[in-house]
């Protein structure tokens, strides 16, 4: 049975709302996706307040036709999810991590990344970025290593000496 007139005026308005709010859009292909994994990919996103959503490709297309975005809207091949969300990188790196793991699956299409349209390959790169905790961690990393060399090198000495 179809979906009723309301029931899609209802999807559209929340799909252009999600769309409007959200900094950053990942679109998902989600084919031979068990229930199982579904729900753990659900549970993961929200983790990181990223929203995921399911829709027909023609009601968005509907909502992403009315949108004023720049450039070339991917080709959506299969089944069709977004991922969105209010940090720019979350929405994208939740769904790599999962595309890792379970290859074949599920699959970055492409996204909308500051009001741009971004093909599968750019929305890949956002999505390697690693987490400010990572990219501090790493920071303190390139600091303290010179520091760390400096008395490696100062108990060597100190060894030779004795």
């Amino acid at each position: 049975m179809g979906i009723t007139k309301e029931k899609k005026k209802e999807i559209v308005s929340s799909l252009k709302s999600a769309i409007d709010k959200s900094k950053s859009v990942v679109f998902v292909n989600f084919h031979g996706l068990t229930v199982l994994d579904s729900r753990n990919l659900r549970r993961a996103l929200k983790a990181e307040n990223v929203s995921y959503c399911v829709s027909r490709k023609t009601l968005i297309n509907r909502v992403l036709d009315t949108e004023s975005i720049e450039g070339v809207k991917p080709e959506f091949k299969g089944e069709l999810a977004l991922a969105y969300g209010e940090d720019l990188i979350a929405p994208a790196r939740g769904v790599y991590e999962f595309q890792k793991k379970l290859s074949g699956k599920i699959s970055i299409l492409g996204g909308i990344f500051e009001g741009k349209y971004k093909s599968l390959e750019e929305m890949t790169s956002i999505a390697a970025i690693p987490s400010l905790q990572g990219l501090r961690g790493m920071f303190v990393n390139i600091l303290n290593s010179p520091i760390q060399r400096f008395a490696i090198a100062m108990n060597q000495i100190a060894e030779k000496k004795n």
